[in-house]
């Protein structure tokens, strides 16, 4: 069905957006799987084309959209190639953007805005710790108050942009007597004292991300890197989780969506048993419901994203659409990789990839079953 929320001004983005991938990305997608992480250029790259700065005021380098639906595109684009350009430009552009813009003063405003959206400061956020998961509000990490500064201790795991950002917006307890209320927001700074790295963490797929351990030993923060309200930071987290979800459900879908019209073509073309192997009824009825499955699923993203556009998205909503296009998304994959047969199974094959680059998708931005948790509580459950 053709869709409606897009009117001209966002698809020639989507025009420039894709032509910039096909100039500047795809013909470097094996370097960035060999070294574990999208190379510098890149972002720079991303930066010169405005792809960085949808959210920041132009005062500061950015584009100042305020229409969440160039995100969309943007999103949307980046999964066309592979989860993880979604991922680390997402995490970059639309988790951390947020903070950045709405929770910090004009002097932090100036001294980190310009070059977030340049691509020359790559940031990440620290929420996951290796005890905690989905339980943010479990967070064992501290930061204590000494004068003018604050001396941070503890780890985060599963960092994406971890290994190389520039910055990282770290949840750290400021509080422990008052558990989640308890919580605040800070920017540890590559550099600082204290501040290590562990190993680039070797994941199932999305080979081209920098996911890392992070580390905090003592590490002194001046009073200047809080971002937000002390005692805060949960609350700053729990409301911009949302456009976290909605951004997971655009690129879950519209990687699935890609790869299948992808496997539609090869089930056209591979013949087995003198014929194309589209034409046996079971993979007929097959594609016909993994299409209907994608175009269902792409409403209800729609209605999420102008929901979102218009300010009006509710966290249930959010929790709602994320599990439903990660289980979709994996259902379709794994579907396509058994339409290839043993070709897809070799790495080699887009599907291949694409199936185990989604299966995190279920587990992130909170786990499915949180999720549902989440949406049965809402139901008085």
């Amino acid at each position: 069905m053709k869709r409606t929320i897009y009117d001209e001004d966002h698809e020639a983005f989507r025009a420039s957006v894709k032509e910039f991938l096909d100039r500047q990305v795809v013909p470097h997608l094996e370097e960035y799987a060999e070294a574990h992480a999208l190379s510098r250029e890149f972002w720079i790259e991303a930066g010169k084309q405005g792809l960085l700065g949808l959210e920041v005021p132009e005062q500061y380098g950015g584009s100042e959209a305020g229409d969440y639906r160039f995100n969309a595109v943007l999103t949307e684009e980046l999964a066309k190639v592979n989860m993880t350009l979604p991922s680390c430009v997402g995490i970059h552009g639309d988790i951390v953007a947020p903070y950045l813009v709405h929770l910090t003063t004009d002097e932090q405003k100036e001294r980190w805005l310009p070059r977030f959206c340049s691509g020359e400061l790559l940031t990440a956020i620290g929420m996951t710790e290796p005890s905690g998961g989905s339980d943010l509000a479990a967070l064992k990490t501290t930061a204590v108050r000494d004068g003018d500064e604050w001396v941070v201790n503890g780890s985060k795991t599963f960092i994406t942009n971890g290994y190389s950002a520039d910055l990282v917006v770290v949840a750290a307890r400021t509080s422990p007597e008052k558990k989640a209320r308890g919580i605040s927001l800070f920017a540890v700074e590559s550099g600082m004292e204290g501040f290590n790295r562990g190993r680039k963490l070797d994941k199932v797929g999305q080979d081209e991300s920098d996911t890392a351990e992070l580390y905090f030993e003592d590490v002194r923060i001046p009073g200047t890197n809080l971002i937000g309200e002390l005692d805060q930071g949960f609350i700053h987290m729990m409301n911009w989780l949302p456009q976290e979800r909605l951004s997971n459900a655009v690129g879950n879908l519209s990687q699935a969506a890609q790869i299948l019209d992808e496997t539609l073509v090869y089930i056209k073309e591979r013949k087995a048993f003198g014929q194309a192997i589209g034409s046996f009824q079971y993979n007929k009825f097959l594609a016909a419901e993994l299409v209907t499955k994608v175009e269902v699923t792409q409403a209800f993203i729609d209605q999420a994203v102008l929901a979102h556009t218009e300010k009006k998205l509710t966290p249930i909503d959010a929790a709602k659409v994320k599990w439903w296009t990660a289980d979709v998304q994996n259902e379709v994959l794994d579907a396509c990789v058994q339409l290839y047969g043993g070709y897809g199974y070799m790495n080699e094959y887009r599907v291949a990839r694409a199936w185990r680059d989604a299966r995190v998708s279920k587990i992130w931005a909170g786990s499915n079953e949180i999720m549902k948790e989440l949406i049965g509580r809402d139901l008085g459950l």
